[in-house]
């Protein structure tokens, strides 16, 4: 696994735990779709700077224009996490916390792609 692969991997990690924390905060005290949108929204600042300071270190890209993109593709990939969210939930029944967490997933390798060879392009 490269450098910034594993750095993504952490930061990702990081960003990731700090979602369903908030998730699990609030999801009794809302609906659970707007708890994970909390969740997430709360979460973009850590991600975005541990991926431009530390996956992504080396991008060509200004802090702004790397901010711009990074936001599309976290939105691409929340709106992936909450359309799988929202299936395995509503849909299957799935308990919350399981359901957000293969969501998270599915969403993860999208998000990396989009990083990699857009947001934070060399």
């Amino acid at each position: 696994m490269s450098r910034s692969g594993l750095w993504f991997l952490l930061v990702g990690g990081a960003a990731a735990l700090t979602h369903m924390g908030v998730f699990a905060a609030l999801e009794h005290a809302l609906w659970p779709e707007l708890a994970n949108a909390l969740g997430f929204a709360v979460a973009f600042g850590l991600s975005f700077a541990g991926h431009r300071r530390l996956s992504f270190q080396h991008a060509a890209t200004s802090v702004r224009q790397s901010l711009g993109r990074f936001a599309v593709t976290a939105l691409l990939g929340f709106g992936s996490n909450e359309l799988v969210f929202v299936a395995l939930l509503r849909g299957l029944q799935w308990p919350s916390l399981l359901a957000l967490f293969i969501a998270m997933l599915a969403a993860a390798a999208q998000t990396y792609v989009l990083s990699r060879h857009w947001a934070f392009r060399r």
